[in-house]
Order: structure tokens, then sequence, then C-alpha cells
């Protein structure tokens, strides 16, 4: 059945989409909502890569903030675009257009910046990608940061906040690491330990992403409320950034949360990376007969997103 007129599409936003159970980058499944997709409704659509629609759009959504689907599946809805410069914060990368998000995850980053300008050394900070203007699937890097409640924080301590657009595409942050992830090198500061501590006590964070010895460095050092720790989970990359994860905003029906971290501080879950690094685990012997080639991971289409995306891209 084809679909052409964009009041069907726009009658759908009140229905709460599925993101189809998509894994995200903390290898945790998400809820999954029994209802429709794109695809479902509109079958013509199945064939058009999502980013190459999202990834096109340079502004948000003429509609009220709200969020469809899930980080690594679905969209924005009325995303507001975090300034290119504040007193306390510049955002990197302009060229790539992802300082968009929901405008919690804004007002989120931006008193995160007053915060960390509070520290030694820190005036501030260096805003990597947040989201498309619209969300979506973008065209290069992230399979997250799809619904606008996504932020990359640089690891480098600002120390000017009157880069040029120029100069934005050219710096670099700096690592953290040592010894492969398993340990933090003499870049990190405790006032890394305290930027990361403030944006998981925030109540609106649901997850904050570093490298293993980064969340075993804040184990070690943490000496008052361990609560907070439980947010802080360790994954692949992430010590030339943290990558902050907010949870779905109160009233955003069609948002689908992540499921919510395991119980206790997790340090005994990072130490346990970190002994994978030092330690690898004996591979295992490749077998005799030669295996098919892994094929290359399916790019999500226009069909596979929350119903309501459709509506989210056609909006002036």
């Amino acid at each position: 059945m084809k679909i052409s007129t964009l009041s069907v599409f726009a009658a759908l936003a009140m229905v709460v989409a599925s993101c189809g159970g998509a894994r995200d980058i903390s290898g945790s499944k998400q809820q999954k909502p029994d209802l429709p997709t794109i695809g479902e409704l509109a079958g013509p659509l199945a064939n058009v890569q999502a980013k190459k629609l999202f990834g096109t759009k340079s502004s948000g959504s003429r509609q009220s903030p709200d969020v469809f689907g899930g980080y690594a599946r679905g969209c924005l809805a009325g995303g507001v675009q975090l300034a290119e410069s504040g007193p306390t914060w510049q955002a990197m990368r302009l060229s790539r257009g992802r300082n968009w998000g929901h405008p919690e995850l804004v007002d989120m980053v931006t008193k995160l910046s007053q915060f960390a300008a509070q520290q030694p050394g820190w005036n501030g900070l260096y805003i990597g990608d947040l989201s498309q203007p619209r969300g979506g699937p973008m065209l290069t890097g992230h399979r997250s940061h799809q619904i606008g409640l996504d932020a990359d924080i640089w690891m480098l301590p600002p120390t000017s906040l009157s880069l040029t657009a120029k100069q934005r595409e050219n710096i670099s942050s700096i690592s953290t690491r040592r010894a492969k992830g398993a340990y933090v090198n003499d870049a990190w500061t405790r006032a890394h330990h305290n930027i990361i501590k403030a944006a998981a006590k925030d109540p609106r964070t649901e997850r904050i992403f570093v490298f293993p010895g980064a969340k075993v460095q804040m184990c070690e050092d943490e000496r008052g409320d361990r609560s907070y720790l439980r947010k802080i989970r360790p994954w692949y990359g992430h010590h030339y950034h943290f990558h902050i994860r907010l949870a779905c905003p109160k009233g955003a029906r069609g948002c689908v949360n992540q499921n919510p971290p395991p119980k206790g501080d997790g340090c005994a879950d990072a130490r346990e990376w970190q002994a994978n690094i030092l330690n690898p685990p004996k591979a295992k012997p490749k077998p005799k007969k030669p295996t098919a080639p892994r094929k290359p991971r399916r790019e999500l289409l226009l069909a596979d997103l929350p119903a309501q995306c459709k509506a989210v891209l056609d909006s002036n």
C-alpha cells in the first residue's frame, strides 16, 4: 500500500514507535514497544537509507521537542542548537552539523561547562558531537547519537574559548589512557574525575561511557558517596572523550530507554575489563575450514525507524 500524504504520517505523531530492539554502544538491549515502524506502514520507503535523508537536514523540525525510538534507532523532533560558543564552552567540528539535541541535553552540557570552568586549568568544555538537527542515523561515525540525548565531551582542558571555526576543525583532543586503556596516563587529572562525577550526578544522566582504566581510577580515588559510579560504564575507546547519555525525558512516550545498568558501583566489572586488557583471554583455535567472510553491517533504512520520523523529516 502506498502512503503519499503528509497528513497520514502527521496523524502518527501520537503513536509510540518501536526501536526494533536495537543494541546501543553499551551492548545492552533496549526496551521494545510492540508498535509499528515506518516500514510496516509504508512499504515503498524500505529502500531509502535513513542517513541520506537525516544527514542532509540543516535545521531542526518545527515541532515541539520530542524523542522517537532508541539511541541507535530513532529521531529527534524540535531539536535545538547548542550555540557554537558560550561563556564556558565551544562546540567543536562545526562542519559536521552535530551540535543539536533535545533541550534537556543542551541545558545539561552547558551547565556542566559552568562547573568545569571552576576546575583548576579548565576554562570550560570543548563539546564534541551531540546529534544532527533532526537526529537519525549519521552519514559517518556514530551508530548512536540518534535521538538528541547523547553528547561527547573532550578530555582536552580548554585553554582558549575563542577558537575560530578553522581551528576547531584542526585541533585534536588528548588521550588519557595508558597500556591500551588499562590505566590512565599523566594527562588524567582530578579535574577529569570531578567533571565526570558531576555529569553522572545530574539526575537526567542515564549513563556515561569511559575507557576501563578511567573507571578503575575513579573507583580507587572516590572516598565519598559512590552511588554515582553505577552510571559510569567502561566501553571501548572513549579515552579522547567521555560520552554522556541522558534518560528519556519526562513525557516522551515514544522514547525508548536503555535497560538500567546493573546494581552496585560497577567497579568489579571495570576491573575485569582491566584484567582482560592486561592478560587477554587465549584466542580460540581457528577452524580448519575457512569461514564465510562477515557480511557488512546493514545500513538503517527509513523503513526501520519509528513511524513518527517521517513527519520529523517532512516538517518545514
